[in-house]
């Protein structure tokens, strides 16, 4: 069993401080009442009115939420003791409507857009629809939208049988790049044990390194820390610190809980040990095997050292075949390697446009297709021996 790493408590205000890109998950057990599904207004307006200061700071905000299934059963008259997972997916489309209405009205009274954004755990596994939803997410914050992305239950059923959408959260702040994700749970974080049963468990209050040990104090399946609650906790801290995102878990039952965490509110904080930007690099770099090659002039070879993304016009030919998404090499026409990158367009697209301004490229390919073959943010290049 690995070691336990934590140092002393820290201070979630300079933790939170700098945060551009936010991401939190809200569970159902905070705004819906497990007993009789009644929907808590008042605490979801008081988060509501904590992410609208946080956007006045400067910070865009993703808010990953369940509760549509809890808020249809009470809807369609089902038990929530007794209900099938075909009556779950049926209370799931119910819900939404429910559930989107009021962070639509909540927002919407600060002049704020919410935009509704229905994914699975899958969708963040394949790689087209993991392209479409970073850029749909993105393009919302860009435009001042609040992004409310809900588990899509009505089509999905792992999320539904493990009641916990924690790992989504994460999978949301890799597809964006975000700097912090809030897991505001019904605990004040991760416990050296189960603190509802061991009167001796201990708060941890910073982990820098997850190891077995963190997975032991979880507990297994069946056990209050058990499948669905810290151990997906912690699987989402690794997906979310491998990205460069720090992750903080939290008891959301207070009312405005961003707030609170900001004021010092008791709390277990996953660090990671590279900037999102820096964690993306170093995936296209070291872990993505290229499928083809884009080969460039010598103008676009300097264009790339300056930080410019790779556009069409600089571009001279294509090998290999390859998808939207895909890791390709980046080569001059000598053959020295500048770097991979992720292509915005399939190698058969790709060939059609080489050499175009991206202004004749709607022309050339039917459509608007992005300016750009490769996003200076999809790109590792190698300068003396490193990835910048």
């Amino acid at each position: 069993m690995g070691e336990i790493n934590e140092i002393t408590e820290p201070d979630s205000r300079s933790l939170l401080s700098g945060v551009e890109r936010l991401v939190v998950k809200i569970g159902s057990s905070l705004f819906v009442d497990a007993q009789t599904g009644d929907f808590d207004r008042i605490w979801l307006t008081a988060l509501c009115d904590d992410v609208i200061r946080l956007r006045a700071q400067g910070m865009e905000v993703v808010l990953v939420s369940s509760g549509a299934v809890a808020l249809g059963l009470r809807s369609l008259g089902l038990d929530p003791g007794r209900s099938r997972l075909e009556d779950s997916q049926a209370a799931a489309a119910a819900g939404q409507i429910v559930l989107a209405h009021a962070y639509q009205e909540l927002l919407h009274r600060h002049g704020v857009v919410a935009a509704q954004v229905l994914l699975t755990l899958s969708d963040s596994e394949i790689r087209r629809n993991y392209l479409n939803a970073s850029r749909t997410l993105l393009n919302l914050l860009k435009r001042g939208a609040v992004p409310v992305v809900n588990e899509n239950d009505t089509v999905a059923t792992q999320e539904l049988r493990y009641g916990d959408n924690d790992r989504l959260a994460a999978r949301v702040a890799q597809m964006i790049s975000a700097d912090c994700l809030v897991l505001l749970s019904d605990v004040d974080g991760l416990f050296s044990a189960n603190p509802q049963t061991n009167q001796q468990a201990e708060h941890i209050p910073v982990v820098t390194e997850l190891t077995s040990a963190h997975w032991a104090m979880a507990g297994g399946p069946g056990t209050a820390h058990g499948s669905g609650g810290m151990r997906t906790k912690l699987d989402a801290a690794r997906i979310a610190v491998d990205a460069g995102c720090r992750m903080v878990i939290t008891n959301g039952h207070v009312m405005n809980p961003l707030t609170a965490l900001e004021n010092g509110a008791k709390a277990t904080w996953f660090l990671a040990s590279a900037s999102p930007r820096a964690a993306r690099k170093q995936w296209i770099a070291g872990t993505l095997q290229p499928k083809g090659r884009v080969i460039v002039d010598a103008g676009a070879a300097r264009a790339l050292s300056r930080g410019r993304s790779l556009l069409p016009a600089g571009v001279t030919a294509i090998t290999g075949e390859f998808d939207r998404g895909d890791a390709v090499r980046i080569e001059r026409a000598d053959g020295v390697a500048l770097g991979c990158g992720l292509t915005a367009y399939g190698s058969q697209e790709a060939i059609r446009i080489i050499g175009l301004q991206s202004g004749e490229i709607e022309a050339a390919l039917g459509y608007r297709g992005r300016d750009e073959i490769i996003h200076r943010d999809d790109m590792a290049l190698k300068t003396m021996g490193e990835t910048q």
